[in-house]
């Protein structure tokens, strides 16, 4: 098994890429030295869940990145739209809505007219999960943060 980063492991578990039954896997199993060293109650058997019942599904949903220049510095939050916009987007609602407008297609947001300065301070704007049953694994430079949010809107306004 791979070793990935904590970062991606926890990214990639909240988007249901990774479960918590892959993240801590043995290396090795051995058979016990005493069969009793494992033997559970008689009754154990009767009232036990399977294991996999008390973990819940992983929502699906979109893992949204905004990164300055080189990488020197990172933010990121988490959408879900379905069944109804959550995660840590201040304005999840409208994120969705947006998303909804483009179907989901990230060159098509809504764009958000505006006014930008020439400076030069690249952004790079991230988006990797699901949406509407689709893949979805974007990524775009923009010369500036206003270049941004003129061309995607409140979807990377976080």
């Amino acid at each position: 098994m791979r070793s990935l980063p904590l970062a991606a492991a926890v990214g990639l578990l909240a988007l249901g890429g990774l479960t918590p039954a892959h993240a801590v896997a043995p290396a090795h199993t051995s058979a016990p030295a005493h069969a009793a060293d494992t033997a559970a109650p008689a009754h154990a058997a009767d009232t036990a869940a399977p294991a996999h019942a008390a973990t819940p599904a992983p929502k699906r949903g979109l893992f949204l990145t905004v990164s300055g220049a080189e990488n020197t510095w990172v933010r990121g939050v988490l959408l879900h739209c379905v069944p109804e916009p959550a995660g840590a987007h201040p304005r999840a609602a409208e994120a969705c809505e947006a998303l909804a407008l483009a179907r989901g297609d990230f060159d098509e947001l809504p764009d958000d007219p505006r006014a930008c300065t020439k400076e030069f301070d690249p952004v790079t704007a991230t988006a990797t999960g699901s949406y509407d049953g689709k893949a979805i694994s974007w990524h775009k430079t923009y010369p500036n943060a206003c270049a941004l949010a003129a061309d995607t809107g409140v979807v990377f306004r976080f």
